[in-house]
């Protein structure tokens, strides 16, 4: 068994993926010419050992890239729900022990074509220096890629409950009222880079129109 991926390594991952596959319109991406150049990209510095960010960075990969992910949408008179599998393939072509060295052939995965879609069909463009500030904070990072995805399409003044915030963000939360304090530390850090029009509201939190974080990419057929 693989494992389910966690943390925030492959939150990192996803965002650059997404990154990528827009930027080059492409399904198949290449991750670099070596390990060490790949993993500056996404905010980690190469370290080997049991507890190295070389062998978890695999791991997670490994994880990320057999998962399958569930996307919904619904208004009142449907629901719509499919299963997308992230990655059809990839080739890896690293050397952890010398992680600044240039393979022979380069290392690519390439997505699925249903995962590509997705993607491209509503692209939410991110600011990977921010990630790679708040790269220690798998919530943080969580609560910013929400943010910019609910901005670029928000038009009216919204309230999201705390029970629904609790579902999505707050697993490890038995307990709502906990969460709610966790989550409000957390975004006071994510809202130190991202200065959008949000407040704490009687029932959960109020977002407000406002620009996205990058400006959002033309929509792409």
């Amino acid at each position: 068994t693989i494992g389910i991926p966690y943390g925030s390594y492959p939150r990192l991952l996803m965002s650059w993926l997404t990154t990528e596959a827009v930027k080059t319109k492409s399904s198949t991406l290449v991750l670099g010419h070596s390990l060490a150049e790949f993993m500056n990209d996404i905010g980690l510095t190469p370290s080997g050992g049991r507890w190295g960010t070389i062998p978890r960075l695999r791991d997670q990969m490994t994880r990320l890239f057999a998962s399958m992910i569930s996307c919904t949408y619904h208004d009142d008179v449907r629901d719509i729900g499919i299963g997308v599998q992230i990655a059809k393939s990839y080739d890896l072509w690293w050397n952890p022990k010398k992680p600044d060295q240039s393979a022979l052939w380069q290392s690519t995965v390439t997505l699925t074509q249903d995962f590509f879609n997705e993607i491209i069909s509503r692209p939410v463009p991110i600011d990977m220096r921010v990630l790679k500030a708040i790269k220690q904070s798998a919530m943080k990072l969580d609560i910013y890629c929400w943010l910019t995805y609910r901005m670029s399409y928000l038009r009216h003044k919204s309230e999201v409950p705390w029970e629904l915030l609790h579902l999505q963000f707050g697993s490890g939360f038995k307990r709502t009222r906990a969460f709610k304090e966790a989550f409000l530390e957390h975004l006071k850090g994510v809202l130190l880079f991202y200065d959008t029009k949000i407040e704490e509201g009687k029932k959960g939190i109020i977002l407000k129109p406002s620009k996205p974080h990058i400006k959002r990419l033309p929509h792409i057929q």
